[in-house]
């Protein structure tokens, strides 16, 4: 994975889904490995600057010859206009070929979007913790994709390990504050920083919409990629195998 030097929960929610994936299908085994571009604030500056660090992230992820490779930073991706998301897997994709390692590469960014198009779902709520100003830009490159954001909410935290100290369990009452009318799907963690793991089953339950984060569609399409199927146990109907 490449993540964000202050990202602290794609490491853990990534590897705990893919882990509960092997109670259930103990002949597949799971390692990870990181490397890391500097950014503590989510500013569209701080961002920019990240991106600009890719090439190095990715030499040094393809001397570990992984099996596949995924950039977690949904909203440095979407911060630099729609589409974007093609952009930076074919970026880390020539690296990677250029040192020899023949590797699929997905974002979170791209996952996301994928993961909606699995679901069925053209109309989807999202939650995010981003100030308002960069919730827009993550609506507007959803709706760019052809899905409609019927409702968006914004919890307006811009300190990125702030962002990863939110309790997930918060997001159990934050989705009722979405005006779900025609929606199809719920995006309860549009951002790969804020946890929501224990909350996606819970929500997806309760509110009887399928359920998914930028975390569960990054694990979706790593397992897609490598041919495997996508099942993941109290994970919501992304994962649970017939995606």
């Amino acid at each position: 994975m490449i993540v964000p030097s202050s990202n602290l929960t794609m490491e853990t929610e990534l590897p705990r889904m893919l882990r509960a994936r092997e109670e259930i299908a103990p002949e597949d085994r799971f390692v990870f490995h990181s490397s890391r571009m500097r950014m503590q604030m989510v500013t569209p500056e701080q961002l920019k600057g990240m991106n600009a660090q890719t090439e190095r992230a990715s030499l040094e992820l393809a001397d570990a010859r992984p099996d596949v490779v995924a950039t977690a930073c949904l909203v440095a991706i979407m911060a630099q206009g729609p589409g974007y998301h093609c952009t930076a897997e074919d970026e880390i994709t020539a690296v990677l070929r250029a040192q020899d390692a023949q590797v699929p590469v997905v974002s979170s960014a791209g996952a996301l979007l994928s993961g909606i198009e699995a679901l069925g779902a053209r109309r989807v709520a999202v939650i995010t913790p981003y100030m308002k100003p960069l919730t827009e830009t993550v609506v507007n490159y959803i709706q760019d994709a052809g899905v409609d954001v019927v409702d968006s909410l914004s919890l307006e935290v811009a300190d990125n390990l702030a962002v990863a100290r939110l309790n997930p369990a918060d997001l159990r009452e934050h989705w009722k504050r979405l005006d779900l009318t025609g929606a199809e799907a719920i995006v309860l963690s549009a951002c790969v920083q804020m946890p929501s793991l224990p909350a996606i089953q819970h929500v997806e339950d309760a509110s009887g919409l399928p359920v998914l984060s930028a975390a569960t569609a990054t694990a979706h399409r790593i397992l897609t990629e490598l041919g495997l199927k996508p099942s993941v146990p109290d994970a919501g109907s992304l994962l649970d195998g017939g995606h």
